[in-house]
């Protein structure tokens, strides 16, 4: 629990999975002393730290979570990152039953239960309830954590976050801070919003687009390349069905596209999501590859194969980005915190190059404009 003086960020979990379970162990993991600040932007943001952080709310679907306090439901199937925080303090927060909607795909029926969702036997909670729980529990922050391709759900819960007043966090690849019409909803209601589809610390996104950056600044033509991804948790196996996959390679595509210095055609990138491997667990391997010309029109090319435990890789930038929204609501700001998100976001309303990103980041830390 937070110690009485502190400020404290209140904050609610949309989705308790893989990327939960290695946010709220981090945040234990700071909690109980731990003073390594790696995957920080810094320890102390705005005058937040980390231990500042507490979930007081969080929805879920699935049997083997709902009902359960949120430190013990991280640990629950199917989820399979890697345990780094053994002691995990109760939050006080039980998991309670979210929306199904398009949270869940079909296909996911047929593997084994300790690899799938399975959807819990309670009834699902409408907007006014959804609403009624944020107030209670004095949320400031939401979170979403939804599967991929969540796009009905998504809407929902960014509805009760503005109806709530809460800062809304949009992790995943669904597009909401960048589609015009939720911005501007997000802005009139003088709710701040981050989004949409979190960067990792050190993932294929980000390492793509310095590649590609750095074939721009040093003049080198890049013709063509690919990313290639595989991995064993449930987001893969959600992803198989490629229906879902469309606002995701899209996010990840127009990251590299948009630090180019000539858009490549459709024809010659591939970015996505490739193979689910289910002994990988949540271990992502990428597989990358960057065909160019030099001085004289003389080729050459590069091979990359990035291997990273794949929810921890985004747990200190999902605590940077709650940080980011509690700032912003703070200080009276509405609709999208543009430089957070250009920094934090494969998928933000205004793409920056890496470098401007993190400029006018520090600058709104600082406290200038979003």
């Amino acid at each position: 629990m937070l110690a009485p003086e502190s400020r404290g960020i209140r904050v609610a979990l949309v989705g308790v999975g893989n990327c939960a379970s290695s946010l709220v162990q981090g945040l234990s993991w700071y909690r109980s002393g731990a003073n390594d600040t790696t995957g920080l932007m810094h320890h102390d943001l705005g005058g937040y730290r980390p231990e500042d952080i507490c979930i007081v709310a969080a929805w879920d679907i699935d049997r083997r979570k709902v009902g359960r306090d949120v430190a013990d439901a991280i640990f629950a199937r199917p989820n399979c990152t890697a345990t780094f925080c053994e002691q995990v303090e109760a939050t006080g927060a039980k998991v309670q039953m979210g929306r199904v909607l398009d949270g869940v795909a079909d296909h996911m029926a047929g593997y084994p239960d300790d690899r799938t969702f399975l959807p819990a036997d309670a009834p699902e909670p409408d907007h006014a309830a959804v609403v009624a729980t944020l107030r209670e529990s004095e949320a400031e922050v939401m979170v979403n954590y939804l599967p991929v391709g969540s796009q009905r759900a998504s809407e929902f819960y960014a509805e009760c976050a503005l109806e709530a007043g809460v800062g809304f966090v949009n992790a995943i690849q669904v597009f909401i801070a960048s589609d015009p019409a939720w911005a501007e909803r997000f802005r009139a209601a003088g709710v701040p919003i981050i989004g949409d589809d979190i960067k990792a610390q050190l993932g294929a996104t980000i390492v793509h687009r310095v590649l590609t950056d750095l074939f721009a600044k040093r003049g080198v033509r890049l013709d063509r390349t690919y990313q290639l991804n595989t991995g064993g948790n449930t987001d893969f196996l959600n992803m198989l069905e490629r229906s879902r996959l469309a606002s995701k390679k899209e996010s990840k595509t127009q990251a590299v596209q948009s630090v180019a210095a000539v858009r490549l055609e459709d024809e010659n990138i591939h970015v996505g999501p490739s193979d689910y491997v289910a002994w990988q667990n949540d271990n992502k391997v990428c597989f990358l590859r960057m065909e160019g010309r030099l001085f004289g029109g003389v080729p050459m090319n590069l091979e990359l194969r990035l291997s990273v435990e794949d929810s921890p890789n985004s747990a200190g930038v999902a605590i940077d980005m709650i940080r980011c929204a509690k700032l912003a609501r703070d200080r009276g700001l509405a609709g999208p915190v543009l430089p957070a998100a250009a920094y934090f976001c494969k998928h933000p309303p205004e793409q920056m190059t890496d470098d401007a990103a993190h400029e006018a980041l520090e600058a709104f830390i600082a406290g200038g404009a979003a």
